[in-house]
């Protein structure tokens, strides 16, 4: 009879045989061994209907997320899948549709100011660098120096998401205030990583640039909620305003499809320059008989006037 730290040390086994990230290496068994906690019934005679109640229970009493409850499914299919190569009828398991929020992006004069309030040179070097190339937060504290290439003006990013290598742009900003950090802290990674960690132990941990960014944002009379991955998508909106195409964009970015892409076709400010089909209409309604007076009123919105 397969134990549940069999059935948990196999699943790990499976994972890194396939190459998978270390945060699956870390999630998925945990999420699985909630699950079987809970299911409170042997391995073998586990099937739908124990994963629905599961299921069920997170989203109806626990008051889940949507990610989250989806989280969960992937690590229980594909234990089933995988590890203990089991059928399953995954009609009886949907995945719950997660409503798309389009996140906050920050304009330029707001990444300015955000940048300016940082504390001292290396956290003001993170933040440009983030901005500056559109990196992941675990792509960021895991550059290494050889990674900044001053003379193409790219920065190779090793291993993103996917374990995917791949080049994005240099701003001369960034590697200004790079060359600034590295002569005030000359950093001595003894595995050449950017920005170490405590006492140069390996790289600096994501927490670490979150609070920095948090730091520097409560300085700030910006409004928005921020975090690193928001320097991300600003990156890729404000290119998109400035012309560049999609392919670009994706490129950069490191995405797989590009309509992972085209959510920043949301994000952009491309109404800007075009002529609304309403200002060409041949009859003028402020010749209408009262369309002044009327207009001169305030007309307030949600407390703004018009």
């Amino acid at each position: 009879m397969l134990t549940t730290q069999h059935a948990l040390q196999r699943m790990k086994a499976d994972i890194q045989l396939r190459g998978l990230s270390k945060s699956t290496l870390r999630t998925y068994p945990r999420m699985t061994e909630i699950f079987l906690e809970q299911s409170g019934r042997s391995i073998g005679d586990l099937d739908e209907t124990d994963v629905r109640r599961f299921l069920g229970k997170m989203i109806v009493e626990k008051k889940h997320s949507a990610a989250t409850v989806n989280a969960y499914s992937a690590a229980i299919r594909f234990f089933f899948a995988v590890t203990l190569n089991r059928t399953m009828n995954y009609l009886q398991i949907p995945r719950m549709k997660i409503p798309k929020t389009l996140p906050d992006v920050l304009t330029r004069d707001e990444v300015s100011e955000l940048i300016a309030q940082c504390s001292n040179s290396k956290h003001r070097a993170m933040l440009l660098t983030a901005y500056g190339s559109g990196l992941r937060v675990s792509e960021l504290v895991k550059l290494k120096t050889s990674d900044i290439d001053s003379a193409s003006m790219r920065v190779f990013v090793r291993g993103g998401k996917g374990q995917k290598d791949r080049f994005t742009i240099l701003s001369d900003s960034a590697l200004n205030s790079l060359r600034d950090y590295w002569r005030r802290y000359r950093p001595k990674s003894p595995d050449g990583y950017l920005f170490p960690g405590s006492k140069n132990v390996g790289h600096l941990c994501a927490d670490a640039v979150a609070k920095a960014i948090e730091n520097a944002h409560g300085r700030t009379s910006i409004g928005k909620n921020i975090t690193p991955h928001t320097l991300r998508h600003c990156f890729a909106t404000h290119l998109l305003e400035d012309g560049y195409s999609l392919f670009q964009i994706k490129e950069m970015l490191g995405h797989s499809s590009l309509s992972s892409t085209t959510v920043y076709l949301h994000l952009a400010n491309t109404t800007f320059g075009i002529t609304s089909p309403a200002d060409k209409l041949p009859e003028k309604f402020e010749d209408y008989p009262g369309f002044m007076a009327n207009s001169k009123r305030t007309i307030c919105v949600c407390d703004q006037p018009l």
